[in-house]
């Protein structure tokens, strides 16, 4: 931000040459000074009456009027931090002009808090300044005072209704303040007046995704994903509002293209990579997500869930059936599902009488199975979901079970059941098997191995 400050006190330094400087010279000039041809030789006379007196007003003035336009911020702004001191106690120079290039000598020198003081005087003595309404509101800014800012800029906008700057720096403290549809106006005026600002098209684009216009934020966002400064932002940004929405193939584009930028500062680049993983686990691109999530453990060993996907997506990675289960739209799933009901009891006759799906969530498969010792209708229950399965879902597989009069109930879970479901099912007919003992029978789906005899099974995955 300090860099934009820098061409408006330039703009007023050339201005001084033809407006307020010359009022050294005309009706304005300290008495005492005789009218010179040249800044030579009034150098000359100034350094005559300041050896005579050192804090000569009118000498001093003059002085620092001549480093001022000469663009010799040091020398001026030295000169007026002695003349701010004296100004308001004589009426020989102009104290406003004084403060007011005391606080621009001071900024284009770095010296904010000695800006300020002189903005801050001559502000006093002239409330309609644009420079100086103007530079407070900058200041206030930068010193994260944003209500201030609005105020002091506003103010600014008075005496300038086109300065583009003003309108960008209310923009952006509008929006710091949560106010994003005032701050909207502001930044749209700001990027009429000025197209090229790439920083406030990228707070716009952040405006609209406040307001929930995600259209309109996703256009902004794309369109500055070439940007090399912002281009890494944007995409994140893109990209994080392509996931909301459910594209995830657009999402991947995004975070790449973000990925592809040289200059990426290090939390943008962590935080694309860890959603370029979660999109890559989105479309069921495993192994990419994996290698991605190892590149951020390197970089960043305790970043958010990092750790434990990795140990849970690196065995899905090597598991292909896991990944099925897990992962696969629902018609890969029920397959699955029933090739698994289909080789669960060893050396028997299997057959499938009803499939019923609940919304991708879990399958219902009940079987007529036949062994040499014993036959029966069983109901399968699979479960998609990684978390822990409670009573309910128990509860309302044995409601299913007594609906289709089935003998008995094998209830089966990727993630594992709560206490309270392995108490309902105590005293009923209801297996329940948890993650451990399904990945034993993914194992066997797919090797063929020989199984044990029907009546052993369950102690063989238990």
């Amino acid at each position: 931000m300090d860099s934009i400050v820098v061409p408006i006190i330039i703009i007023v330094a050339i201005l001084a040459g033809g407006g307020i400087g010359i009022k050294l010279f005309s009706g304005h000039r300290p008495s005492g000074m005789k009218h010179s041809k040249d800044s030579e030789s009034l150098l000359k006379e100034v350094n005559k009456r300041l050896a005579q007196n050192p804090r000569d007003p009118e000498a001093l003035f003059a002085l620092a009027d001549i480093y001022f336009k000469q663009e010799s911020w040091d020398k001026a702004f030295r000169t007026y931090e002695i003349l701010n001191d004296l100004a308001d106690g004589t009426s020989k120079i102009d104290a406003f002009e004084v403060h007011l290039r005391y606080g621009l000598c001071a900024l284009r020198e770095g010296y904010p808090e000695a800006a300020y003081k002189g903005f801050n005087q001559a502000w006093t003595i002239k409330q309609d300044n644009f420079d100086v309404n103007y530079n407070m509101g900058v200041l206030e800014f930068q010193q994260k005072n944003y209500e201030k800012a609005v105020q002091f800029l506003s103010l600014a906008r008075k005496q300038n209704g086109e300065h583009a700057l003003t309108f960008r720096y209310i923009g952006h403290a509008l929006f710091k303040l949560v106010k994003y549809k005032e701050a909207m106006a502001f930044l749209r005026k700001c990027l009429e007046l000025s197209p090229g600002d790439k920083e406030s098209l990228y707070v716009l684009g952040e405006c609209y995704q406040a307001v929930g216009q995600f259209d309109q934020a996703l256009k902004i966002f794309t369109h500055l994903r070439l940007d090399p400064k912002r281009g890494p932002q944007a995409a994140l940004a893109a990209g994080n509002i392509n996931m909301k929405q459910h594209k995830l193939t657009a999402a991947l584009e995004d975070f790449e293209f973000g990925l592809k930028h040289e200059h990426i500062d290090p939390d943008t680049l962590i935080e694309l990579r860890y959603q370029l993983s979660m999109a890559s686990l989105g479309v069921n691109e495993i192994g990419k997500a994996v290698t991605t999530l190892k590149t951020i453990q390197a970089q960043k060993p305790d970043y958010k869930n990092v750790a434990n996907l990795i140990e849970e997506y690196e065995e899905l990675n090597s598991n292909r059936n896991l990944q099925i289960f897990i992962l696969a739209p629902s018609t890969d799933f029920v397959a699955l599902c029933r090739r698994i009901v289909l080789s669960y009891y060893h050396k028997s006759r299997t057959k499938i009488n009803n499939v019923m799906l609940n919304r991708n969530e879990w399958v219902d498969i009940s079987a007529e199975v036949e062994t040499i010792k014993w036959s029966d209708l069983i109901l399968f229950r699979f479960i998609r979901s990684q978390g822990s399965s409670g009573e309910l879902i128990v509860r309302d597989f044995h409601s299913r079970l007594k609906e289709t009069k089935a003998g008995r109930g094998i209830c089966i879970t990727v993630g594992s059941f709560s206490d309270e479901a392995r108490k309902f099912t105590e005293a009923r007919l209801i297996d329940l098997l948890e993650k451990e003992q399904l990945l034993a029978i993914l194992s066997m789906v797919d090797a063929k191995i020989t199984m044990p005899q029907p009546d052993k099974f369950a102690d063989f995955i238990a």
